[in-house]
């Protein structure tokens, strides 16, 4: 059975947030005081209300399952909850997106659990400038936990930059040649219009034209497209020639990808969300409360992409503040 939308498009990607609390407040991600200063997180799905979701959804013909947050290292008992899902029939790749600032701690029992690979937000090397966009960060740390992930096998890892213009766009050059050095694929994201704090940077918007026209420049080398089955995603993906990195862009703005999104978004409390740049969602965390059945559970789901839309409007004027917060969302 597989899960097909209204526009042909076959879902097999689900991205699970299992908490929107971080450690850090990037000031494109989440307001300073936080995405719920009055407690909501006490809402959350428990891990096992998490599994029997996914498991509905892998039964669905989803392949792909990607843990996020907020940062969701800052939840007691990820690994656990990891080595809960990875057995399950026909789940072929769980990854991890994170800041990296607990890395050097869990990366071997993530690896253990079943954790393929790992993205890692970082938007600056410079400790300066990278306190600052996280308000608080440490890059030592994240730093660290790169190194922590590489060791235990958490690959291929890829660097996730939001490239600000005036902000941090003149370290483009210094990310790629990070990446080399390193041997980990970077990916530099446009800045999006979600929640307040998205669509007050939009003035900072630094294009996918300009930014591969910056590496280009800097590489002076071919940079080959990527084809075939793989991880990238939206990311529109080159790999360096004479190296083993690959550069991508994700140009949610600019030039958006809608025509391939084959995910759908779990929120920490329940709610399906079908599209990062509207409204349109499925609560599931009351049915589930309620005793619906496994049965019950599927059809849910599959009458739920019957609301996916074609492609994202970044309605600035959506009712339901949960989908105004990237942190919420899990990106």
């Amino acid at each position: 059975m597989a899960l097909i939308d209204p526009f042909n498009r076959t879902i097999d990607y689900l991205r699970v947030s299992v908490t929107d609390k971080c450690n850090y407040r990037c000031d494109y991600c989440m307001p300073e005081q936080g995405a719920h200063p009055e407690g909501r997180h006490t809402e959350y799905l428990d891990y096992d209300e998490l599994a029997r979701i996914i498991k509905a959804f892998v039964e669905l013909g989803v392949k792909k399952v990607r843990i996020t947050g907020g940062e969701p290292l800052v939840r007691k008992g990820l690994a656990g909850f990891v080595s809960q899902i990875s057995p399950l029939p026909g789940l072929e790749d769980i990854a991890l997106s994170t800041n990296a600032h607990y890395l050097d701690r869990e990366s071997v029992a993530l690896k253990e659990a079943g954790i393929t690979r790992a993205n890692i937000s970082i938007d600056s090397l410079n400790p300066n400038l990278f306190e600052k966009i996280t308000r608080g960060g440490n890059l030592e740390k994240v730093l660290s936990g790169v190194d922590a992930a590489l060791a235990a096998g958490l690959t291929p890892i890829k660097f996730n930059m939001v490239v600000m213009k005036g902000t941090n766009d003149q370290e483009i050059e210094d990310m790629v040649d990070y990446g080399i050095k390193k041997g980990v694929e970077v990916r530099f994201i446009e800045t999006m219009p979600i929640g307040e704090a998205g669509i007050s940077l939009m003035d900072q918007h630094y294009p996918m034209a300009k930014i591969m026209a910056r590496i280009k420049a800097h590489v002076k080398t071919d940079l080959i497209p990527c084809t075939g089955k793989s991880h990238d995603g939206p990311s529109k993906n080159f790999l360096i020639k004479g190296t083993h990195t690959k550069i991508g862009v994700i140009s949610a703005v600019s030039e958006h990808f809608c025509e391939s999104c084959n995910r759908v978004r779990l929120t920490a409390r329940g709610v399906l969300a079908l599209c990062l740049g509207q409204e349109d969602s499925v609560d599931l965390r009351t049915p589930l409360r309620e005793g619906i059945s496994d049965e019950g559970l599927k059809q849910l789901i599959v009458d739920a992409m019957t609301k996916k839309p074609e492609k994202h409007f970044f309605n600035e004027n959506v009712h339901n503040i949960e989908f105004r917060q990237m942190v919420s969302l899990g990106g």
